[in-house]
């Protein structure tokens, strides 16, 4: 047993590295990375040393920073070092060193030296058990070459911790996966931190290579990734403290990397797993903003690109905030950062990173005033990196940020200046960002027009557009009262100036504008400081008329880039004094331009004020009576100039009155207005017609002057904008009477060009203008053929002082570029010669850019043939110059001498030669040679030359005779379509072909002559005939036998170069090729059994592609099939060999295999008799023929490679795909067609059938949809319109979830729309409009531009205009469910479509037999319209279909056609516009009413459901009209009863009914206000509408209204009670005139009786008490009892009597309503005594005892009817008094007696 110290000795020697154990010693010498261990153990550390300092030298020649280890490491003392007797200090030196070299050594360990230098330090300083962790840390980038396993090999057996997870692989000898090495990373910290603090170390010594942060950076990725999916936690506590470790874990690794910016490789790779960090982790702002700042801190030029990609991936994982003011500083130094911002927005999202960038900088300028700033803020802004919200948060914060900054950030101004600059062209920026904008504008809550002024700057222009001129903020009263004292301080200062005579538009103005500018602007706001301002001595305003200073000054200010309240300010101050008594008579012509520059003014304020002035100038000119007077400011409008351009008066009257004093309201609408019509007047008259046109129509001359003066304006105003504004009118025009804008404006363009770039910046700059935009207008002003405008051109880009003017120069090129059409071909020509000059003249560099322009116009116009010509001819000399020998020696030369001559003769001018060669040949390219045919004979020249020079040169310029060859190529298809062009074959075409195939190596230039060669084969075969040569007379069992590879080239290429051209020659001859070639095709097919097997297949191939696979394919197939029969090696040839080629060519060599199989069974065998050998003599031969063909038919058609590729193709479904589907139309037509020959013989016939069964599952049913287009283009109308029947029927089993046939059936629309379009029979556009029509309903919706292409036709004159009924009501039913499909994507088409349907529903119903279908299929499309798009129902249309339903209501269709009509107006009521229809039903009413009962009842019905669907805001606008429908529905029964009308009484009685019906649906949705006037005016027509003298009429229209009276009070009760005051006088003056024995006034008189009756009855307000109200109605109530004897009194009067008791309910009423009623029982008529007996029985039995409180005055006159001559009366007053006996309950005998 083993003591302590045994084990401790035992441990000890386990971990020490000294032995002295001889075995172990030699195992430990025989460890190695070269050499065996048995070699390994028996070196010497001199010879080692020997070898491996080989390897160590080469490495130094490799890297010098190898060197200085040669006296340390690799020093001859090395050799006698010893580790286990060094101390630690020098073991931890040694150490160093080690590490150091292998950290250099990394990048080079594939290469052996380096490896030779590892071994010396594993075999002397035993670094692989001293170094351990380094050595393998070098290693672990390269862990799977050999080398890796070799080092796990000689690794000891305790390896640091973290390596431990190699163990495994130590043992086994196999190199480590990378999945390992990553999970390993994922689970053991310190392994990561070890591979990361190597890593790092090296990056820090500079010892860095791409390996090594490639490798770091993939395993620090996943491992991160994998921590982050390992720590993952639901708690939110635990997650924090996850991440937090993690961050604690990496987050110092990767904050280092990121600022290494030696080592860019490095910085990208932590990029990446920051990226991760942030993706997948739940990192607060804080960690994330720290990121990002340490990010922008390291980046560099190199990696600033990958740190975008990252900051947006951790911006957008943060908060929406500001970023920090480190990293907006970072980025705004970043070149190009918004481009770049952009491109990275397209694959990843950068909103948040956009915004708090733009955040950041806009808080920058409000702090700092850094201007560098906000061009990178306009440029967020419009680049559509920013969603709406945050571009509007943005807008408003540098809003806030301009209202913000004062005087202690900007005290010049400069900033607030530029601010409202940028905020003026952001506010006109287009799309989506401008909305946005411009919908913040709005929301914002501070005085925009304050901050204008303050800004000096227009923010909102566009704004006024849109609000009227009142809607305008006040913003007067924003001023605050601390400017005031300031404002005096001014003024009092500016009444001390003296008054300006010098025009403010001239240069002598000097500063005295802008000082009184500034003021103006400080008063604008205030009508009293505007006031004092006018008024100041240094504007001169009294001396207006004749001094220049008032008005310019406020001319300047108007066309300047001040604000909107500046600007209508000037305007309205000129105006004001304008109008003053010593401005009468004056002419102020000058001042017309500007008023026109205001009209076009973005701001509507400006152009409201503008139009204002011009109306006060044309008042002005209207006054003048003469034109003697001097014009104002013609002396010093513009300082000393040339002479004033006056306008006579005429013309200046002309130019006010007839063309902008009409438009003004149109300019106030719209800034471009003014313009169109300064162009439309100056332009040529000749086409206007009409009467406005003859007066606008100016004479020549007026036009003329007009123009001239308009020209000089615009010359010598120093204002750009009034110059850009005049000239998009002035550039519309060409010329007039022969003077062209051009000659008047040419001084504008050389004045403009004469600028220095820093002039034309700031004059552009000063008017917030664009400086691209002058540039633009002011060359536009030269027109094409105007040679001195032309000249003035060429002169300008020539000059080197426009090389300082890129954009005019650009904007020179541009404006040639757009004249070249127009140029005549001489201009062209002698354009195109100065542009290549100046294209191939040696310009500065500075003027560089010019030459691109130069050559950028001369490939972007059309080039003439003649220019062209030109170029190339120019060429010829420039080959002599450089081809040609020196002439200073004569002496003999050898041609090698000769050519090395001439290459080093004069290197600069070839050069140039090659250059401009290049260039010249590039153009002809470019311009399309085949329109240029006529430079074949010089460009074969030129590529002679190129030849010759190629050989001297000893290059063989490869390019450049490509792009001879291409062009010539292009242009030889011209030759072969236009006979008058040929070929000179003499020449010697053919030879310079064969010269460029033989000795050109490349491949291009090889391919382009085989392809020239063989186009001019087929178009001109004299030029290259010569050259080919018969080559297959010795291949048949020689070449094609021999195995060798150089056989194989030699067949190939002969193949390749010759069967072509000999194929085409064939075809020339008009030979079948097929036939011609049988002898070839034999020789190789009887060849087929000798060649190699590996060869057989391409070759096959080559021969095939080479002779036409569509024409030669299935010959060869045949041939083998007849030779070597169906055999299952055969099969599986042929089948291989049909796969290498396209399904079209698969699809078109079936084809034709089954043609030359049908060919078989002819009488008379044509090509089948050549390539199979029958004759078809014997039927039985020809039968064994045909069948060995058919046994591999169904094997090719079963392929599964042909089926996987067809429906491959189908998904891509282009140009290939259509005639792939074409030929499987055409094959199983074929198929077809040979199963009906062969169907006696039922072999053949089994066979055809499994080829069809293959053949129909070639195909998804998608594609067999599509494949049925190829049979529409048949002749035969038959066929195809049986395929589109089965194509109708194929839909309607067609699921609407497959998106296949969805999308062919939807791409087969345009075809069938094509059908209806093209064709002339009817049934075949019937069937196709029915295709049409279910596609649509079942897959419309999923394209609706197809739909809307097939609606329009369908809608055309080609379909739905075709006198075919059956088609007309296809195609309306079709529209209709287009309208379901399209809503309001069919409303282009409806402008045809609706008016042929109505008059097609006219037409049915006028037809003698009306046409029940044409109605029903018009009622179906309108239906669907007033349906899904009730708008474009207009009020003519709707009139239309109103009449229509009339007469088909009348017609006595059937239920359908009721039905359908029904159905379409039902929408109409519901769907259209209130007001449309309303106004429609008010016209329409007269119709109806004539066509009788059924359209009456149906015209109610109608407005009916349109009162019930309308809300109650939408019946009370529409009020006028429905009150005029029911007036007019009202007279109803009196234009019947004239006669004006056939309709019987009865059905008057239930019309009636409906309109009290509808009248009070309308009545329930009105308020009394509103209704009131209504009723009043019913009342008064019913009365008053009609003369006195048809008081027939007068009585049925008031039979009319009281019915609807009675159902009035009816319906509403109490509610109306108050309206009867309306009828009392009415009802009043009925029942005391009427005529009892007239039938209508009988009825009339019973109708007012139940309306009064309704009306008591429900009175509830005490409005029958009132004394006025009953004493009206009562004693006329009574009195009608008098009429018992001609009516029934009980009937209607006895009940009104009643309930008028009833309401009227007081003892007075009662008594007098009593007294009189007792007056009739002494009435000498027995019915008056009877009417009143019963009324009172009626009163008692209603009223009980409170009407019997009158009994007393009653008595007598029972007493007295009891003993009445009439038993009738006697008996009722029997009645009488029982009932009252009930009522009282006693006896009355007492009382009576």
């Amino acid at each position: 047993m083993a003591t302590s110290l045994a084990a401790q000795l035992a441990q000890i020697a386990a971990n020490s590295r000294t032995s002295f154990n001889a075995k172990a010693l030699k195992a430990s010498h025989s460890k190695s990375l070269i050499w065996e261990p048995r070699v390994a153990a028996g070196q010497t550390f001199a010879e080692i040393y020997q070898l491996c300092y080989e390897g160590f030298e080469e490495l130094c020649h490799l890297d010098a920073r190898f060197a200085h280890f040669g006296t340390t490491l690799f020093s001859e003392q090395s050799q006698e070092a010893d580790r286990t007797q060094m101390t630690a200090e020098e073991n931890g030196a040694l150490d160093k060193r080690v590490d150091s070299f292998l950290h250099l050594v990394g990048s080079r360990l594939r290469l052996m030296p380096a490896i030779k230098a590892i071994e010396w330090l594993i075999r002397r300083f035993r670094i692989h058990e001293f170094n351990t962790a380094s050595l393998i840390n070098t290693f672990l980038p390269y862990h799977t070459i050999p080398a890796f396993v070799t080092l796990l090999s000689i690794l000891p057996a305790n390896i640091p911790l973290a390596y431990v997870f190699l163990n495994p692989y130590i043992k086994s000898l196999t190199p480590p996966p990378r999945a390992a090495i990553v999970q390993q990373a994922t689970n053991r910290p310190e392994f990561l931190s070890a591979i990361s603090q190597y890593t790092l170390e090296s990056c820090r010594a500079k010892q860095d290579y791409p390996g090594l942060v490639s490798f770091w950076g993939g395993v620090m990725a996943e491992a991160v990734n994998g921590m982050l999916d390992k720590m993952r936690s639901g708690r939110r506590s635990v997650q924090l403290e996850n991440d937090h470790a993690l961050l604690q874990q990496i987050g110092p690794a990767l904050s280092e990397a990121m600022v290494m910016k030696d080592v860019p490789g490095i910085q990208i790779a932590s990029y990446m797993v920051v990226a991760i960090l942030a993706a997948k982790g739940s990192l607060n702002d804080v960690a994330l903003s720290a990121f990002m700042d340490q990010l922008v801190h390291g980046w560099t030029v190199d990696t600033y690109r990958p740190g975008l990609v990252c900051l947006c991936i951790l911006a957008q994982h943060r908060s929406a905030k500001q970023i920090s003011s480190r990293v907006a500083k970072a980025l705004i130094k970043v070149q190009d950062l918004v481009p770049s911002l952009v491109e990275i927005g397209r694959e990843h999202r950068l909103d948040k990173l956009a915004s708090g960038l733009t955040l950041a900088l806009i808080d920058r300028i409000s702090r700092k005033g850094d201007l560098r700033s906000l061009p990178v803020v306009n440029a967020l802004l419009l680049s559509n990196l920013l969603r709406e919200k945050q571009i509007k948060v943005a807008y408003k914060a540098l809003l806030l940020a301009a209202h913000k900054i004062g005087d202690e950030v900007d005290e010049d101004g400069r900033i607030r200046k530029e601010i409202g600059s940028s905020l003026v062209s952001l506010l006109h920026a287009e799309g989506d960002a401008g909305n946005a904008m411009r919908s913040a504008l709005e929301e914002i809550e501070f005085n925009v027009e304050e901050l204008e002024l303050k800004l000096g700057a227009a923010i909102r222009p566009k704004l006024a557009i849109e609000q009227n001129p009142e809607d305008a903020p006040d913003v007067t009263a924003t001023r605050t009262a601390d400017k005031q004292p300031n404002l005096d301080l001014i003024f009092h200062d500016l009444s001390k100036l003296e008054p300006s005579t010098a025009s403010c538009l001239s240069n002598k103005s000097g500063s005295l504008f802008n000082d009184l500018c500034t003021v103006f602007l400080s008063a604008a706001a205030d009508d009293s400081n505007l006031g004092r301002f006018d008024s100041t001595p240094a504007l001169s305003r009294p001396l207006a008329p004749s001094n220049s200073f008032y008005f310019s000054f406020y001319m300047r200010v108007w066309c300047g880039p001040f604000p909107t309240l500046a600007k209508v300010a000037a305007l309205e101050r000129v105006k004001s004094r304008l109008k003053e008594g010593d401005c009468v008579g004056k002419d102020f012509q000058a001042i017309v331009p500007y008023c026109a520059v205001a009209l076009s003014d973005p701001a509507k304020k400006v152009r409201r004020a503008a139009a204002d002035l011009v109306a006060v100038l044309g008042s002005l000119l209207k006054d003048a009576q003469t034109q003697s007077r001097q014009p104002w400011g013609s002396n010093d409008l513009y300082g000393e100039t040339t002479a004033f351009s006056v306008l006579d008066h005429d013309a200046l009257r002309s130019l006010v009155h007839s063309v902008l004093i009409p438009c003004l309201e149109e300019s106030v609408l719209h800034e471009e207005q003014v313009i169109a019509a300064l162009a439309s007047a100056l332009e040529s008259s000749k086409n206007a017609s009409g009467k406005d046109a003859e007066k606008r129509r100016f004479p020549r001359a007026t036009r003329l002057s007009i123009f001239q003066f308009l020209c000089w304006h615009a010359t010598e105003t120093p204002l750009l904008t009034v110059k850009l504004r005049l000239l998009r009118s002035l550039n519309q025009i060409r010329s007039i009477s022969g003077t062209s804008r051009t000659d008047l404006l040419l001084p504008l363009v050389r004045w403009w060009a004469a600028l220095l770039p820093e002039e034309a910046t700031e004059l552009a700059a000063r008017e917030s203008l664009e400086e691209a935009l002058v540039d633009q207008a002011v060359v536009e002003t030269v027109i094409a053929n105007h040679a001195a405008g032309l000249e003035t051109f060429l002169q300008l880009i020539s000059d080197p002082k426009m090389a300082l003017r890129p954009k005019l120069v650009q904007a020179i090129f541009g404006r040639v570029t757009k004249m070249w059409q127009s140029m005549k071909s001489e201009t062209k020509a002698s354009t195109a010669r100065s542009m290549f000059n100046l294209a191939q003249s040696p310009l500065s560099s500075e003027q560089g850019f010019i030459v691109t322009e130069a050559v950028e116009l001369l490939r972007n116009v059309e080039l003439t043939t003649d220019i062209l010509l030109h170029f190339l001819d120019s060429l010829q000399e420039e080959f002599r110059l450089a081809t040609e020998k020196p002439a200073n020696k004569r002496r003999r030369v050898s041609a090698t001498e000769q050519s090395r001559s001439v290459a080093l003769q004069s290197s600069p001018e070839l050069k140039a030669a090659l250059n401009k060669t290049t260039f010249v040949l590039e153009l002809v390219q470019e311009a399309n040679p085949a329109n240029h045919p006529e430079l074949l004979p010089i460009l074969f020249s030129t590529l002679s030359d190129l030849h010759h020079l190629s050989t001297l040169l000893g290059s063989e310029l490869g390019y450049l005779q490509n792009l001879v060859l291409s062009s010539l190529l292009a242009m030889i298809p011209a030759y072969k379509d236009n006979k008058d062009l040929t070929i000179d074959a003499s020449v010697g075409h053919g030879d310079i072909l064969a010269a460029c195939i033989q000795k050109s190596s490349s491949p291009a230039v090889i391919n382009s002559a085989l392809l020239l060669v063989a186009s001019l084969a087929r178009t001109a075969p004299d030029v290259v005939l010569q050259s080919v040569m018969p080559i297959f007379t010795y291949m048949g069992s020689s070449v094609l036998k021999q195995a060798d590879d150089y056989s194989a080239h030699v067949v190939n290429q002969t193949i390749k170069e010759v069967i072509p051209p000999l194929i085409d020659t064939f075809r020339k001859k008009g030979r079948n090729v097929v036939a011609s070639t049988k002898a070839l095709l034999a020789s190789f097919v009887t060849a087929y059994e000798h060649i190699p097997s590996h060869r057989k297949q391409d070759l096959f191939i080559s021969l095939v592609q080479n002779l036409g696979p569509e024409d030669f394919l299935f010959a060869v197939l045949a041939m083998f099939v007849d030779r070597y029969g169906a055999t299952d090696n055969m099969i599986s040839f042929t089948t291989q060999m049909m796969s290498s080629f396209s399904v079209g060519t698969q699809l078109q060599t079936l084809i034709r295999l089954l043609d030359l199989i049908s060919d078989i069974f002819k009488p008379k065998p044509a090509l089948s008799s050549v390539l199979l050998g029958g004759d078809g003599a014997g039927d039985q031969d020809a039968q064994q023929v045909a069948s060995k063909q058919l046994n591999l038919l169904p094997h090719l058609l079963g392929n599964r490679r042909l089926k996987r590729e067809i429906t491959q193709l189908a998904e891509v479904d282009d140009m290939e795909s259509g005639k792939v589907r074409d030929l499987y139309a055409a094959l199983l037509e074929s198929i077809l067609s040979l199963a009906s020959t062969v169907k006696t013989r039922k072999t053949l016939y089994s066979r055809c059938g499994d080829a069809l069964s293959n053949l129909l599952n070639l195909l998804s049913i998608a594609e067999f949809i599509k494949s049925v287009e190829a049979l529409l283009d048949r002749s035969n109308v038959g066929l195809r319109q049986r395929v589109l029947r089965a194509l109708e029927l194929r839909v309607d089993s067609e699921s609407t979830t497959d998106p296949k046939s969805r999308d062919a059936l939807l791409a087969f629309l345009p075809q069938l729309t094509a059908v209806i379009r093209e064709s002339d029979d009817m049934d075949y556009k019937h069937t196709a409009v029915t295709c049409v029509d279910k596609i649509s309903e079942k897959y419309g919706k999923k394209d609706l531009d197809a739909v809307a292409a097939a609606a329009a036709t369908i809608a055309g004159d080609d379909c739905l205009g075709q006198p075919s009924q059956s088609l007309r009501v296809m195609a309306l039913l079709c529209l209709a469910s287009l309208v379901d499909v399209l809503q309001d994507g069919i409303v282009p088409v409806l402008p045809s479509a609706i008016p042929r349907a109505l008059a097609y529903l006219e037409q049915s119903l006028n037809d003698e037999e009306p046409d029940a279908e044409l109605h029903n299929a018009a009622y179906a499309f309108v239906a669907a319209l007033a349906q899904h798009i009730p708008y474009m129902i207009s009020g003519t249309y709707l009139d239309r279909l109103l009449a229509c339903s009339n007469a088909s209501a009348a017609a006595e269709l059937d239920d359908e056609s009721n039905t359908s009509r029904l159905h379409c107006l039902q929408f109409l009521a519901k769907l259209v516009d209130p007001k449309v229809l309303y106004n429609a039903l008010d016209k329409n009413w007269a119709s109806a009413a004539s066509h009788g009962f059924s359209a009456v009842t149906e015209y109610l019905q109608i407005l009916g459901m349109a009162l019930d669907k309308h809300s109650k805001p939408v019946v009370a606008k529409n009020v006028s009209s429905l009150s005029s429908i029911f007036l007019n529905a009202l007279d109803l029964r009196r234009m019947t009863v004239s006669g004006q009308l056939t309709i019987s009484p009865s059905d008057v009685e239930a019309i009636e009914a409906k309109i009290s019906e509808d009248a009070l649906k309308m009545i329930y949705k009105l308020n009394d206000a509103t209704f009131r006037p209504i009723f009043s005016k019913l009342m008064e027509w019913a009365w008053t509408g009609l003369p006195k003298s048809d008081a027939a009429g007068r009585i049925l229209r008031l039979f009319a209204v009281y019915g609807f009276l009675h159902a009035f009070f009816d319906n509403l009760k109490s509610i109306v009670t108050s309206y009867a005051s309306y009828i009392i006088e009415s009802a009043a003056k009925v029942l005391s005139s009427a005529n009892i024995r007239d039938a209508n006034e009988k009825k009339l008189w019973k109708i007012v009786l139940r309306t009064l009756a309704r009306c008591f009855e429900h009175d509830q307000d005490g409005f029958w008490q009132a004394p006025a109200h009953f004493g009206a109605v009562a004693p006329v109530l009574v009195e009608q009892f008098l009429h018992a004897a001609a009516v029934d009194a009980t009937e209607d009067l006895v009940p009104a009597v009643v309930e008028l008791a009833a309401a009227a309910d007081s003892q007075e009423h009662h008594k007098e309503l009593n007294g009189a009623l007792l007056k009739h029982l002494r009435n000498g008529q027995a019915a008056v005594r009877l009417a009143a007996v019963r009324c009172q029985q009626a009163l008692a039995d209603r009223l009980g005892e409170e009407w019997l409180q009158a009994l007393p005055e009653m008595l007598p006159y029972i007493s007295e009817l009891q003993d009445d001559d009439d038993e009738v009366v006697e008996r009722e007053n029997r009645r009488w008094i029982v009932a009252i006996e009930e009522k009282l309950g006693e006896s009355l005998d007492s009382m009576l007696q």
